[in-house]
């Protein structure tokens, strides 16, 4: 209908409006990133408050961790207390008297006590809360990519319920090895001057924990795209790892470029540096796994069940498709 001469459609749900304004699509490249990224830069900074809110478990690791809650008492500051000790107790001389007055002092410290374990202990929630938080940021950061239209807080409950039992199971593999993979290097790096297969494993276990980091840049917005089992996305998710190499070290680089300039700037002004987790620093390292991943499951899984059709819409029903 017409108002005042001008077009007015009533009850037109694709019209572009305040909210619901769909971006400007273009080439997923590195030449765009940034334009993308300065796009959607305040949006992120909601992504990350979403992941660091929603897994508020952490906070409870690091309280224990302080020392604020423990126990005050003494330690023996230097490593030769102990034989200067057995010295003195010996034999008391002025010159074991005088090395005693040097080594023998003692740092202020706290021993965890129960309510320490009893804070740490709930970190143990992040087991439940990892995969959600990882689900509902994934789908947020997948629309990114696609220039979708975006209502953050709809969109980051939506894919939640839409996911509610492999988001958690697929959240609590992921946490689980992702700790194995660290402890395995720290161990195996610890331990790579013993023998050949000590330095064989450490090396592997870098290799593995690579490998996994970049099949997360694909589990999560496999999840939330397809219909398909745990095994299946985690599968797929190996295959792109390998298949998508070009873009999934890119986005690496630029991931460790984002660390250093964190840790930068925490060496240069620590207020500033500390406050970039807390604005920034994960929905921007999660932006860019999705920058890379997104157009290369799109090529793979995606456009080949269109090759012969164009579809109406973009179906948010999931697609059933394998890669094998």
């Amino acid at each position: 209908m017409k108002i005042f001469g001008k077009e007015i459609k009533l009850f037109n749900f694709n019209a572009e409006g305040k909210g619901v304004k769909k971006e400007p699509e273009g080439p997923k490249n590195l030449a765009n990133f940034f334009k993308h990224f300065a796009n959607k830069f305040t949006r992120l900074v909601t992504v990350n408050m979403f992941i660091i809110l929603g897994n508020f478990p952490v906070f409870f690791l690091l309280l224990g961790m302080s020392g604020i809650i423990g126990d005050d008492t003494y330690i023996n500051s230097s490593p030769m207390f102990a034989p200067i000790h057995g010295v003195i107790t010996h034999e008391q001389t002025p010159a074991a008297a005088a090395l005693f007055g040097i080594f023998g002092l003692q740092a202020e410290t706290t021993l965890p006590n129960t309510w320490t374990y009893i804070i740490a202990g709930l970190s143990i929630l992040l087991l439940f809360t990892f995969g959600y938080v990882n689900t509902g940021t994934t789908y947020i950061l997948r629309n990114m990519v696609k220039g979708e239209p975006i209502f953050m807080w709809d969109d980051f409950w939506y894919a939640i319920k839409r996911n509610k039992r492999q988001g958690m199971i697929l959240g609590i593999i992921d946490l689980v090895f992702s700790c194995v993979c660290v402890y395995d290097i720290i161990f195996f790096s610890a331990n790579s001057g013993i023998s050949a297969v000590t330095n064989f494993m450490f090396w592997a276990s870098i290799f593995i924990a690579l490998l996994w980091f970049w099949m997360r840049f694909y589990m999560y917005t496999i999840m939330i795209t397809f219909d398909l089992s745990i095994f299946k996305i985690l599968k797929n998710s190996l295959i792109f790892a390998l298949l998508g190499f070009k873009r999934n070290f890119m986005a690496t680089l630029g991931i460790v470029a984002m660390l250093f300039i964190t840790y930068g700037l925490m060496l240069v002004y620590f207020p500033l540096g500390i406050i970039m987790p807390f604005i920034l620093l994960f929905a921007d390292c999660a932006f860019m796994a999705s920058y890379a991943s997104f157009p290369k499951i799109k090529e793979v899984m995606i456009d080949p069940y269109y090759k012969d059709e164009e579809p109406e819409e973009d179906p948010e029903e999931p697609i059933f498709h394998d890669l094998g």
